[in-house]
């Protein structure tokens, strides 16, 4: 399959440091065109800027994660904002709410989610949101600031995309699609309109079978799309071609 668009990696983490410029390079022969890398504190902002830079078909997005944030100084913020003026920077993110780890309280997690939309919108960029176990305090704080953006690693019911989708957004899917018993994930991708499904693979994490379990890079997301045309009855590469568009567009990439 040619003309991947993973519109979330983390190509920065450690599990890639043995071998990250051998498979970088090789990913554009295996069909990737253009990568999404996240950054989720400050100092991972920076190493996605810098990858961004070395590679022409990565760009960044950065922010602060909200697993990290309750660790994040007002420096930290301050830095970020130098950073959004590079032309490779094209989305707030890694930003959002995380309940199912209790390590930030909630109130300081949706003080850096709203803070961080606020400048989203200021500065006219999307937002990748990560939204794990607080559905009904992230679509309150979307519904408040109407950013546009994608909800990444969507794990939401099929009516809480249907919400998401009428404020503009777009639905991220990956590997989880084709774990065993992913109805939610799969009912998801049979009824999400197909002008606001982007494809996605969360690498390191979330390696669609066969290989869950394994580090997971751009290339594998072959196999969530040929999981996601199943269940649509449309050939793969037609899904992948029209998810390499909605992406485009939401990030503004010729």
């Amino acid at each position: 399959m040619t003309g991947i668009f993973d519109t979330h990696a983390h190509y920065d983490d450690e599990r890639f440091d043995e071998d990250r410029d051998t498979l970088l390079q090789a990913l554009p022969q295996k069909g990737v065109c253009r990568v999404i890398n996240c950054g989720v504190t400050l100092a991972s902002s920076r190493t996605t800027l810098a990858l961004s830079h070395k590679y022409d078909y990565i760009y960044a997005a950065i922010g602060i994660h909200p697993e990290d944030c309750g660790d994040a100084a007002e420096s930290d913020y301050d830095a970020l904002m130098e950073l959004y003026c590079d032309p490779k920077v094209v989305a707030v993110g890694e930003i959002g709410l995380d309940y199912y780890w209790d390590t930030v309280p909630k109130d300081v997690q949706i003080k850096a989610f709203e803070r961080q939309l606020v400048l989203a919108n200021e500065l006219d960029l999307p937002v990748i949101v990560h939204d794990r176990e607080a559905h009904a305090d992230t679509m309150m704080l979307l519904q408040k600031h109407r950013p546009r953006g994608i909800l990444h690693c969507f794990s939401g019911s099929v009516e809480t995309m249907q919400e998401a989708v009428k404020l503009g957004f777009y639905i991220g899917l990956g590997g989880a699609v084709t774990f065993k018993n992913a109805k939610k994930p799969l009912a998801v991708a049979a009824a999400v309109p197909l002008d606001r499904l982007l494809l996605e693979t969360d690498c390191p994490y979330m390696a669609p079978v066969p290989f869950r379990g394994k580090r997971n890079d751009s290339s594998l997301i072959a196999y969530v799309a040929e999981t996601i045309a199943a269940v649509r009855g449309m050939e793969p590469q037609v899904l992948i071609d029209q998810c390499r568009e909605n992406a485009d567009r939401l990030f503004q990439l010729k």
